[in-house]
């Protein structure tokens, strides 16, 4: 048992400098210009931190048997952080297995949260809670939907895709760690850095679309 605890405080201890890194990187990708070679390598590492902080996530949830609401947190964040990934790379809605499959995993994976949370009560802010199941399956209902938007359509979509769920990878990571260090100030602390992920993924839509329609023009 003694083992288990050391373990389970190494684990904690990487998933803590990993998320925190993955926050600074994060930030720097969003400031960076985008498309140049900074942009593109701290894009890089942030997933591959955020690779860290969901195995270090999912190990505590499912062996040691914390938080589990860390789980849609943990979902939430990887999935768009792996489908803003891809979305970049493909350039494209042309189904991909990879991306079905990891689709329907994140729903396998947050269907078994809701049947856990009817078995025990709510018991986090419902506010926090519904909000974030329901991000996560309206993404993953778009990512099924998007296979039959018109491909040359899609051409004119697929950068405004890639910023909404970068910068909700970042959102959700950041209301993790907000949520958690500040716990006394919750739900505030876990829905305001949503917001700003928010109005920061708006600020950024308008701007590709000024920049669009100006190349367009000239």
């Amino acid at each position: 048992m003694e083992s288990l605890t050391v373990v389970h405080k190494i684990n904690i201890a990487i998933h803590v400098a990993a998320g925190s890194l993955a926050l600074v990187v994060g930030l720097i990708a969003i400031i960076a210009s985008k498309g140049r070679k900074l942009h593109r390598l701290t894009g890089r590492l942030f997933l591959i931190l955020m690779s860290i902080v969901i195995i270090t996530g999912l190990i505590g949830v499912f062996v040691f048997g914390r938080n589990t609401f860390l789980l849609v947190i943990t979902v939430l964040s990887g999935y768009l952080a792996f489908s803003g990934y891809r979305v970049i790379k493909a350039k494209s809605n042309v189904p991909k297995f990879i991306d079905l499959g990891i689709c329907l995993l994140s729903l396998i994976s947050v269907s078994y949260f809701l049947y856990y949370f009817k078995s025990i009560g709510m018991i986090w802010s419902p506010v926090i809670v519904y909000s974030t199941v329901g991000y996560l399956f309206l993404m993953i209902v778009y990512d099924l939907g998007r296979y039959f938007i018109p491909t040359k359509t899609y051409a004119n979509l697929w950068i405004y895709e890639h910023i909404l769920k970068m910068v909700g990878a970042f959102g959700g990571l950041l209301s993790a760690f907000s949520g958690t260090v500040f716990p006394q100030y919750q739900p505030y602390s876990q829905f305001i850095p949503s917001i700003l992920g928010t109005l920061i993924t708006i600020c950024f839509m308008i701007n590709v679309s000024r920049r669009k329609k100006y190349v367009n023009v000239n």
